[in-house]
């Protein structure tokens, strides 16, 4: 006797049907809801962290401090790494890729410095300064990248040759050379203090205090929510690829 065609028997799987968004819901975006924290800066915390922590090598390597001041400048220089990995972070959270890899570089040379200075391995001051020599191309690459941020910019522009110069006395073991880094050492700290100092009186009077030089779309406090958020559903964090 055959058997009729029926419901499904209970527990049997039913066929899924071709399913196409595009009919059933043109737009897409009516359905995806993008949810966003709102966080303190973290830049002022990491200028800081540059300028302090520049004094500190920048006299030691202009003779200020003595020789045998290597471990406890070590033991100064390492916590930046801690501090501006911290910052690197949360600019990454903040969305801002440009702020998040130059402070998580800056954490990465501050390590390393304070590994040198601190072990002093063989050919320690030569691997240190082809470091510092290629660190800085990276550094003159990252300034193409922050022209809309002027006192980002001017903090690049001075840390990029300061890490030159200090290489190339590393390699060279030339004294007026090293000076001259040391030098640039004290001056990126001027840059890094005074735009720390900057961003946080914008942060807390929510407006333009001292000159930054924010143009175009870095300028963090003009614009409605909608202009901010404008294309965030193609940043990374919500778009699907790096």
């Amino acid at each position: 006797m055959e058997e009729t065609t029926g419901p499904a028997k209970a527990g049997a799987e039913a066929p899924v049907p071709n399913f196409n968004p595009a009919l059933h819901d043109p737009d897409i975006r009516s359905m995806v809801r993008i949810n966003l924290r709102a966080m303190a800066t973290p830049m002022p915390l990491g200028f800081f962290t540059v300028a302090i922590d520049s004094v500190v090598v920048s006299a030691y390597q202009i003779g200020a401090l003595p020789q045998s001041a290597q471990t406890a400048v070590a033991l100064v220089v390492l916590p930046a790494f801690v501090v501006q990995l911290t910052v690197a972070i949360f600019a990454l959270l903040c969305r801002d890729a440009i702020a998040a890899t130059l402070m998580g570089s800056f954490a990465a040379s501050w390590l390393i410095e304070a590994g040198i200075f601190f072990f002093h391995p063989a050919s320690a001051t030569t691997v240190l300064g082809i470091f510092l020599i290629t660190f800085s191309v990276f550094v003159f690459l990252i300034l193409a990248t922050v022209a809309a941020k002027r006192a980002l910019a001017a903090v690049v522009l001075v840390a990029a040759p300061r890490f030159l110069v200090s290489g190339i006395a590393a390699v060279t073991g030339n004294d007026a050379t090293g000076k001259a880094g040391a030098v640039l050492g004290f001056l990126l700290a001027v840059v890094a203090m005074y735009t720390a100092w900057a961003l946080l009186f914008e942060d807390t009077r929510g407006r333009e205090v001292l000159p930054i030089g924010r143009i175009g779309p870095a300028r963090a406090t003009s614009g409605n929510l909608a202009v901010q958020l404008r294309d965030i559903e193609r940043q990374a964090g919500v778009r699907r690829t790096l």
